[in-house]
């Protein structure tokens, strides 16, 4: 089959719609349940090449979580200890294998961001990754195969709806790509970057010490930074974006907005945050959410109106500012990488704020020595890729 129709674009109102080979080959994906859409299929290809990426770099299985065409996680399949079991609800799941804890620590870094999501495997889909799917609010899957029972478990998602592609992973894409815009087609080269080592050996710093574990956080940073809308900067730490701005006009709002999201996934971490009690049946999404406001200055007016008693058994206590600093403060060897230059300073001062240590970006800025001197003064590592990474 070399085409696919589909029910309709972005919007309800955009007929007709497809997705078709233009040379007239075989369309690289099989749907194995289900109906995906026009933006299905925008996150799954895109969220593919991204996994695909991962697992060639670091050897490593992959998963990443992708809501409208960016990813909102990504993530290698390292162990997870008890803690990130905890924060990521899978903690009653027992040990879970490689790609589950890949997919696991994609979704858990900003489970707010990941509902609804489509999700990207490097490898076939194993039963724990299935289970863990399943009881997660999702959109479809991607992957270059899946177990019979995998399969038959993703089979029973949304009311047996749910959407499953299979896609193979030997077909390599035409070098040049297409598309159109207002009735003007726009051609260019793929971004065909390899991330590897080399890529990183250029330290402009006095620290020039990186160790492998911040070598592989680079790899994560810039690979999930080729396929998000840009401008874009990410935040890594043991092998996962914690921390992704994506889509401002902005460096500085880039960095600030991943900052935050990457404070977030470490204050869930924190005592305060980790001895909640929730009432008996909550729902995932709604401690989530309860968490997300918990830890933000809306909760003063919660406690006000009286809301908590039905979300926690007991009141907790107000998590204040001067207690989440100090948290923070704890933070540390978070690695950065931006899709461009960092024109000011004021983005490695911001950075400093969330641990990072580590930072892989193009350079290329006429303000290049004073990000270099910012860096020193915290006695950070940054690398000049000398590549930039915009995705549109």
């Amino acid at each position: 089959m070399n085409e696919m129709e589909l029910k309709y674009g972005c919007n309800p109102n955009q007929k007709p719609s497809r997705i078709y080979m233009e040379d007239g080959s075989e369309l690289p994906v099989t749907v194995l349940n289900g109906k995906p859409g026009y933006i299905n299929f925008l996150d799954a290809f895109n969220g593919w090449q991204l996994v695909k990426e991962l697992k060639a770099a670091t050897g490593l299985p992959a998963a990443t979580s992708f809501k409208h065409v960016s990813p909102a996680g990504a993530a290698v399949g390292l162990p997870l200890d008890d803690t990130l079991a905890k924060i990521y609800w899978v903690d009653d799941l027992g040990e879970l294998s490689p790609l589950a804890c890949a997919y696991a620590r994609a979704r858990g870094a900003d489970r707010m961001s990941s509902f609804g999501d489509f999700i990207a495997l490097s490898d076939i889909c194993d039963a724990d990754t299935a289970r863990l799917i399943k009881r997660e609010v999702s959109d479809g899957v991607i992957a270059p195969g899946y177990t019979d029972e995998a399969l038959a478990l993703l089979k029973e998602k949304k009311k047996g709806g749910y959407n499953v592609i299979q896609i193979d992973p030997s077909y390599v894409p035409a070098p040049v790509e297409k598309k159109q815009v207002y009735g003007i087609t726009f051609e260019q080269g793929r971004n065909e970057l390899d991330i590897d080592g080399g890529l990183l050996s250029n330290l402009v710093t006095n620290n020039k010490e990186i160790p492998e574990s911040a070598m592989i956080d680079m790899k994560v940073a810039l690979i999930t930074l080729k396929y998000t809308q840009s401008n874009s900067v990410c935040y890594v730490k043991g092998g996962q974006a914690i921390g992704i701005g994506a889509g401002q006009q902005s460096r500085i709002h880039c960095t600030r907005l991943a900052g935050q999201k990457a404070d977030n996934w470490f204050l869930r971490q924190s005592p305060q945050v980790m001895g909640l009690q929730f009432v008996d049946g909550l729902g995932r999404a709604d401690r989530d959410n309860a968490i997300d406001v918990y830890m933000g200055d809306e909760y003063m007016d919660v406690l006000a109106d009286g809301v908590w008693e039905k979300t926690f058994k007991v009141k907790p206590p107000v998590f204040t500012r001067e207690e989440k600093r100090a948290w923070l403060d704890k933070m540390q060897d978070v690695t950065l990488g931006s899709d461009a230059f960092f024109p000011f300073s004021d983005n490695i001062e911001r950075a400093h704020k969330s641990g990072v240590k580590y930072i892989a970006q193009p350079g290329g800025s006429v303000r290049d020595d004073a990000v270099i001197d910012c860096c020193n003064k915290y006695d950070m590592v940054m690398a000049f890729t000398g590549i930039r990474l915009f995705h549109h």
